[in-house]
């Protein structure tokens, strides 16, 4: 299976997923409070910590090790089960200090609630693995379609009910349970009580590393909603939180058709950089043609985009939005990295590299909520901090990971910053406040920033990165 086929069939469950959770969200969006979502969004922090811990980067590494056999996987397994258990049981407990620190009960039973969507998410990354190593992309597709479905539903119903956040929790707690049966039925791995250590002294010197990255990345993705949570309220945390979302729907659903399946095939290369920089420059390519049209709309249409989907409720999270535009280009190139840093087997690159970016993005954090004290100053910084990742990561990735030149892989991007530039340049020059209309103004600037859009792949010739995948 090559790249172009994983990544269609992969783009077949992402976006049937992606036009469901848009209308889910719209709907929850007039449901829910900013505080139910801010309330959420801080809970969900530490429970995302804990279910990276549990990874320990065993995911990756079955996929990269092509010389595990049966028996290793189920010993890593069995290795997770334990390491699951004890990980709910103490996120369970940490639930307490927790709601001391925030200064509300609630997150008590919300704590003890996703405890078990920890336990059921920390499961599931083995036989995640085993079948991103066997290339079931199908299986992977239909799951998260048929998953998202059911819990989305379920969802609506409870907030409906007068459930609030209590309903996003449930749906965290569904999802994560019915993935892991799903995946656990299809894959088949064996619990044994007594598991053998040399497997898992198989991988631990690249899980090892992983571990680490995952572990460092925890922390620069998510110290912005520990401080807001705590120092501007839960409000505008909800308001931030939900502007974050949004920024992050075109980075996850459009680099997320490509980026999962990137390290199962090109790890079959790992031995020829040559190669796997040649498939990927042409990736980076077409990744940044795409984004540099979304990042134009968002930019230009952060008003419509936030109340046609949300309602006037959320206009507080309109110019966090319109500043973390700004951070979609280089956010979906810069996302598919990680897979590369995995297939070319130099994790602990990979992790260097996510200790430079999370001192970034810590300072980055800092001045927007200690020195700007309010979430649209937040925004810009962060906005900020993810142009320097892509900075970092790439100077990291080809001169160290690949070992060229970086001025010929910036000459390579030639076209792409043309089109960045005359993208911006239009967005300058539209004439505001022309339609009153929220949804016939942002078609208006979807379709100008269209023409303009069409104009410039013409002049640069790079259409013809768009016919290729159609080939």
């Amino acid at each position: 299976m090559n790249i172009k086929r994983a990544a269609l069939i992969n783009a077949s469950g992402k976006y049937s997923k992606v036009f469901l959770s848009l209308f889910v969200n719209a709907v929850l969006a007039r449901i829910l409070s900013a505080e139910d979502y801010g309330i959420v969004a801080v809970i969900t922090v530490f429970s995302t910590f804990f279910t990276t811990f549990s990874d320990m980067g065993f995911g990756a590494a079955i996929i990269q090790n092509k010389e595990l056999t049966g028996n290793d996987i189920n010993n890593i397994y069995s290795f997770t089960v334990y390491v699951s258990v004890i990980l709910m049981l103490l996120f369970s407990v940490c639930s307490f200090p927790i709601a001391i620190f925030y200064g509300d009960r609630v997150y008590i039973p919300l704590g003890q609630l996703l405890s078990i969507a920890l336990l059921f998410n920390a499961l599931n990354m083995v036989p995640n693995g085993i079948l991103n190593r066997n290339k079931k992309f199908v299986s992977i597709a239909v799951r998260t379609v048929v998953v998202y479905i059911g819990t989305a539903v379920i969802t609506v119903f409870l907030a409906i009910k007068g459930l609030r956040y209590y309903a996003l929790a449930i749906q965290a707690v569904l999802t994560a349970f019915f993935t892991f049966v799903w995946n656990y039925i299809t894959t088949k791995p064996k619990f044994k009580f007594k598991f053998e250590n040399k497997s898992i002294k198989k991988v631990i010197d690249y899980s090892g590393y992983q571990f680490a990255f995952n572990m460092v990345n925890y922390f620069s993705r998510n110290l912005d909603n520990l401080l807001t949570g705590k120092f501007m309220g839960k409000a505008e945390l909800g308001y931030y939180n939900k502007a974050y979302t949004l920024m992050l729907y075109p980075v996850n659903n459009l680099t997320g058709v490509v980026s999962p399946v990137l390290h199962p095939i090109l790890s079959d290369y790992q031995k020829q950089l040559g190669i796997i920089y040649g498939k990927y420059t042409k990736i980076v390519r077409l990744l940044a043609c795409i984004s540099i049209y979304v990042t134009a709309v968002c930019l230009l249409a952060s008003n419509e985009i936030i109340s046609i989907l949300y309602g006037s409720r959320w206009k507080e999270s309109i110019v966090c939005f319109s500043w973390l535009a700004i951070a979609i280009t280089p956010q979906m190139i810069n996302s598919s990295a990680g897979a590369i840093f995995q297939a070319i087997g130099n994790t602990k690159l990979l992790f260097i590299n996510s200790c430079i970016n999370t001192v970034i993005t810590v300072v980055a954090i800092l001045i927007g909520i200690f020195v700007g004290k309010n979430i649209q100053v937040l925004s810009m910084c962060v906005a900020i901090a993810y142009v320097l990742h892509f900075i970092t990561a790439f100077g990291m990735l080809i001169k160290f990971g690949f070992k060229y030149k970086i001025i010929t892989f910036i000459k390579n991007l030639l076209p792409e910053i043309f089109i960045l530039l005359a993208m911006l340049i239009s967005i300058y020059f539209y004439p505001s406040g022309i339609i009153d209309n929220i949804l016939l103004s942002c078609l208006a600037k979807i379709l100008y920033l269209g023409i303009v859009y069409i104009i410039v792949l013409l002049l640069t010739k790079e259409y013809r990165l768009f016919l290729s995948v159609f080939k």
